[in-house]
């Protein structure tokens, strides 16, 4: 029998953090001709803006992006070569894809404890700066947290298409992504919050949970409607000069 004096005892491996890109969505606010993450903006499709600044961080051990079943973009001489992984379990809302992408995390050798960051598809303007930042924020937090930005306007209620309320912004933050926890807490957040939840925040803060808020950028805005096109080329032309 072996003594406990005769083992070696090794500290458990630090936790890797992996990212997410639920890249399942129709765009259908865009107004664009197919889905917007596909979209070219300076010379490449919007996606893969995104992805290259998860590629130059070298704290993210794995990318995975998660299509929908009949998604057959990655399969494009523009996709082919690039170093992520796919799942190919895109569900009808946001929560299923990034649910169903944790699970595809851990069927590739992620582990509960690790960290995932979530973000965006067409959150093209993400920099490996600001991912970095996230990261150093919250590596050493209990919870995790996620980019945001205080809300710099002044806002208002409606009631019948006429202002109702004028409510005070001084408390008040404009989520972004990435969004940066524990898989296995995200995991069972997102079980029990179910699809109503619009971002992963959402689901931590139903479990009583606080996630840290981490300042973001102006630029990291979601390409969401046909004028953000405009300026999103012009800000990632801005970046290549």
């Amino acid at each position: 029998m072996t003594e406990l004096n005769d083992i070696t005892l090794t500290p458990s491996a630090a936790p890797r953090c992996w990212a997410l890109i639920p890249c399942a969505g129709t765009g259908s606010r865009a107004g664009a001709a197919g889905p917007k993450q596909y979209q070219v903006l300076a010379g490449k499709p919007m996606v893969m803006h995104t992805l290259a600044a998860f590629a130059d961080v070298a704290r993210i051990a794995e990318t995975l992006v998660v299509v929908s079943p009949d998604d057959d973009f990655f399969q494009t001489p523009e996709a082919e070569n690039a170093s992520f992984l796919i799942a190919t379990c895109g569900g009808s809302t946001r929560a299923t894809s990034v649910f169903n992408g944790l699970n595809a995390l851990l069927n590739e050798g992620a582990v509960a404890h690790d960290w995932v960051l979530v973000h965006d598809a067409a959150r093209c303007l993400v920099t490996p700066e600001l991912i970095n930042q996230l990261l150093n924020a919250c590596l050493g937090d209990e919870v995790g947290g996620l980019l945001a930005l205080p809300l710099p306007d002044t806002l208002k209620t409606a009631h019948a298409g006429r202002v109702a309320a004028t409510l005070p912004r001084f408390d008040k933050w404009l989520a972004q992504t990435p969004q940066m926890f524990r898989i296995g807490s995200l995991l069972e957040a997102l079980e029990l919050a179910g699809d109503a939840v619009t971002d992963e925040s959402s689901a931590i803060e139903a479990m009583g949970l606080a996630p840290k808020l981490v300042t973001g950028s102006a630029q990291n805005f979601k390409v969401t409607y046909p004028e953000d096109f405009c300026l999103a080329q012009a800000v990632l032309q801005s970046r290549q000069t």
